[in-house]
């Protein structure tokens, strides 16, 4: 019988031929196994070592390939080559949900990550975000707690409703977020019939050096679906993989998933007359006020053929962006920039960005030298530092940012302090804009999840939910059995007397 033309010869780490992969070395024929059986200790070797560690938030995720086309014209605010009208640039995209470890369902009630490399002709460009235009807390301090909160608790090892409801309800700022998770859109369908948002606001700076601020917004040409909290009980209990079955299948039979993009502009001086802080990614921006311009369409066409060289080995750092993309004062981004990077480095190698699926297309020249995993030349025998005489290494002064003016004395401030602030009007408004059915659904959602909770936390969202729309207010203080004078008074409270009521 002829070998097949795709059988692989069986060889060692370097190379050398395998006699026998299926038999161990043993002392005669029912005697022990022994040490010079190099390629059992191999193969057992690596084997203790091919789980790398997950991503602490967004473990579980699936990814594909695609390209990204420019059909609007946004050079007036931009000199980003990705921009360029009629242009294409390859992407990887990598959807995830964020609470759950890496064998965790797809289709929980949950957030879902979706992070998008630009392999552009100027470096990479990483944008990172989720299927919501706002975020639960606008601090980088609290990134961690909130990953804590969510996830499993320390005593019973298991998730914790009364955690994530106690954290999310001592921070007010968390409510639209937690009126969008509980909503019908708390549980996609599919990563295919869903909008996802860069969330952060952004700069875009142009030819002129001219800045103004940016929000990314992408919306599925698919339509929007979503599932209830039955019929995603029913999928998780058959196919725990819902999500990445759907969209590789889909890819596979060519019907590719699209989004078209847009973005919101603000100018510097809107920023700074704005009613509230458009830096804080707990606000969002009105379409009212700040339209959507159209920029281009995303695809998504081509499945990897590794799936953990390509999506678990993909890396993405809101850090990475290019010439005519920079970012904003936005604390929470701010502290991303450092967060997303290092937590590659100590999951992947400081080497991470020569993994395939994380290098750039274009000529790279870090200046980085050396550590675990350096796979290509290390740049030989070039001088290692600057200033040199040979001017190797120089910088390149034309791609800087315009300056940002800052003032204002260096402190912790706390934004609760703004009498500006107000964590409750953009919630009020998605409640008010719902249809009746979707708001019936939102109060059911609610009850249910925060049923297992003590009642003085509930209490505690029923006033954020009255101060935000008393109907809501009602509603909610009604399905979940509590006092409504109880809410009306303790609405009253600001923020801290309402946290020292109930607790």
């Amino acid at each position: 019988m002829e070998e097949s033309e795709n059988k692989r010869k069986l060889t060692n780490e370097v190379g050398a031929p395998v006699a026998d992969n299926e038999n161990a070395i043993t002392a005669g024929p029912r005697g022990p196994v022994v040490m010079q059986d190099v390629w059992l200790l191999e193969k057992m070797a690596h084997f203790n070592r091919e789980v790398i560690p997950e991503r602490r938030m967004h473990a579980k995720g699936w990814g594909a390939y695609g390209n990204f086309t420019v059909t609007g014209d946004i050079t007036k605010y931009t000199k980003a080559k990705v921009f360029k009208p009629g242009s294409q640039t390859e992407v990887f995209v990598r959807f995830s949900t964020v609470a759950g470890e890496r064998g965790a369902a797809d289709a929980e009630r949950d957030i879902r990550g979706v992070a998008c490399k630009f392999y552009t002709e100027e470096g990479n460009w990483d944008l990172v975000g989720n299927n919501t235009p706002t975020f639960f807390i606008r601090d980088v301090h609290n990134f961690s707690d909130l990953n804590r909160a969510v996830k499993r608790d320390p005593r019973t090892g298991m998730r914790s409703a009364q955690n994530n409801w106690d954290f999310w309800t001592l921070l007010p700022e968390t409510f639209h977020q937690r009126t969008i998770v509980m909503s019908d859109r708390g549980i996609p369908a599919t990563f295919r019939h869903m909008h996802f948002y860069g969330e952060h606001t952004f700069s875009f700076y142009n030819d002129k050096n001219e800045r103004v601020w940016c929000k990314f917004h992408f919306h599925t040409q698919q339509g929007i679906k979503n599932l209830t909290d039955e019929e995603a009980a029913m999928i998780c209990g058959k196919d725990r993989e819902s999500h990445g079955r759907d969209l590789f299948e889909a890819i596979e039979n060519k019907d590719f998933p699209r989004w078209t993009m847009y973005v919101q502009i603000m100018t510097e001086e809107q920023a700074k007359n704005h009613y509230e802080n458009p830096f804080d990614i707990t606000k969002i921006w009105r379409h009212k006020e700040f339209p959507l311009i159209e920029v281009g369409v995303l695809e998504l066409n081509r499945n990897p053929e590794n799936y953990f060289a390509e999506v678990e080995q993909s890396a993405f750092q809101p850090a990475h962006v290019v010439p005519g993309i920079g970012f904003s004062p936005d604390r929470f981004l701010q502290g991303r920039l450092f967060a997303y990077g290092d937590a590659q480095r100590y999951r992947l190698g400081v080497n991470h960005h020569l993994i395939p699926v994380n290098k750039a297309k274009c000529e790279v020249n870090d200046y980085h030298r050396d550590g675990a995993m350096r796979t290509d030349g290390n740049y030989g025998r070039e001088v290692a530092y600057t200033p040199n005489s040979g001017d190797v290494w120089s910088a390149q002064p034309e791609v800087k940012e315009p300056p940002l003016d800052l003032e204002g004395a260096m402190y912790r401030f706390d934004p609760k302090d703004d009498p500006t602030d107000d964590n409750f009007r953009a919630g009020g408004d998605l409640y008010r804009i719902m249809t009746e059915d979707k708001k019936a659904l939102l109060i059911e959602n609610t009850a249910r999840d925060i049923a297992p909770v003590t009642e003085n936390v509930k209490y505690r969202h029923a006033v954020h939910c009255y101060l935000a729309d008393t109907d809501y207010g009602e509603r909610i203080t009604k399905a979940l059995g509590l006092d409504l004078e109880k809410v009306i008074e303790l609405s009253k409270l600001d923020n801290s007397g309402l946290i020292k009521a109930t607790t």
